[in-house]
Order: structure tokens, then sequence, then C-alpha cells
């Protein structure tokens, strides 16, 4: 049996913890909606500290399945097809950050058929109150509730947002990407076998 476990860098466990416990490989499934320093830094350098055999996976976007379920969430609150969005992501100083949450944006514009900007709340880009207008539904570009969460719709909404639909939240859809990231592609960083078939996990 495959085991699963959650970590985060807000919240115990961490991942150094998990992986000082580990037994065996462990594929690591950061679940982040771009690159940027914990992508870049904190999972090699955790990974490279720990004794077993990890692989790292791609961050979960930008992608396509990530566009549907931001679509999803957006009809759920009320916006109409082709009504001009913006996604409103929580920023990063990284410049590959900043061009994923530009691809992230091209994405949901192809599905949703109608113009898509962009804002961030930190880092690099404009913010919601440069790009927000009257009659624009809000998309954040979120995971999960919190901080970001609260001032993406508190900000769009200050500058006149019709609607600001909900996180991402878990959704079907995302619960095949994270394991569609789990099962292919994950690159080898740090362990005494660094070549541990993915096989071996089972």
């Amino acid at each position: 049996m495959r085991r699963w476990r959650r970590t985060s860098s807000l919240c115990e466990p961490s991942l150094g913890d998990v992986l000082a416990s580990a037994t065996g490989p462990t594929v690591v499934v950061p679940l982040l909606l771009s690159t940027g320093f914990h992508v870049r830094h904190d999972l090699p350098g955790a990974a490279a500290r720990s004794t077993s055999p990890v692989r790292i996976a791609p961050p979960l976007g930008p992608d396509s399945v990530l566009a549907v379920a931001q679509a999803t969430r957006l009809v759920e609150a009320g916006a109409r097809p082709s009504q001009p969005v913006v996604l409103v992501a929580a920023g990063s100083t990284d410049p590959e950050a900043e061009a994923d949450v530009e691809l992230a944006t091209a994405l949901l514009a192809d599905l949703w058929g109608g113009p898509v900007e962009h804002a961030t709340l930190s880092g690099r880009g404009p913010r919601p109150a440069e790009v927000v207008r009257p009659g624009v539904a809000v998309s954040p570009y979120l995971l999960s509730p919190g901080h970001f969460a609260r001032r993406a719709r508190a900000e769009s909404l200050e500058t006149g947002a019709e609607i600001v639909a909900d996180v991402i939240g878990v959704q079907h859809c995302l619960v095949d990407l994270v394991a569609t990231r789990f099962l292919t592609h994950p690159v080898d960083v740090g362990g005494d076998d660094v070549r541990e078939p993915l096989d071996r996990l089972g």
C-alpha cells in the first residue's frame, strides 16, 4: 500500500520531519501552483538531507486541469460565460513564477472564452487595485482559504468586482492532478539510492 502524508511549511508535520521518519523511497508532490522559492530551494534542501531516496514531482500548476477547477468555481459563484475575469494569485519575486501565472491566465482564458487578466497580491505583477474593474469576476488562483484568499476577496470587492469566486479547493479533478504528479516525472533529489524505482513504493 502506498502511504500519503500531507505536510506544510506553515503547520505540522513539516516535510523535514516526515522525511526523517521515512523508512523507504518517498515522492514529494508540491501542493503549489507555480515555481518559486519553495520549489527551487526549500523542497530540494529538505530532500537532500534525507537518508532515504526522495523524488520531487513538479508543482501542480500551471495546468489546464486547474483552469477547469477555476472555471467550475466561477460558475458556482454566478459568473456568466465570457464575463471578464481577473485571476488573482499570491505572487512571487521569482520571474519564472510570474511566467507561470501568465500561463495560468492564458489557460483560463482559453477555457473561459472571455478576457482574463491577472493580478498578484505580492511580488511581481500588478495589484488587484490596478486590474479589477466594476463588473468583472475574480478567480483566486489559490488552493485553500486563508490570508491570501481573504486579501484577494477584500481587495477585489473594494475595487468593484461583481463576483469573487471561491478558492480552487478540493475537487475531483484536483485530486486526479495530484495523483498524476505522483505517478509521473518526479525528479531524483536525495537519499542513498536515488535510482530506487517507483514501483518499490508499493
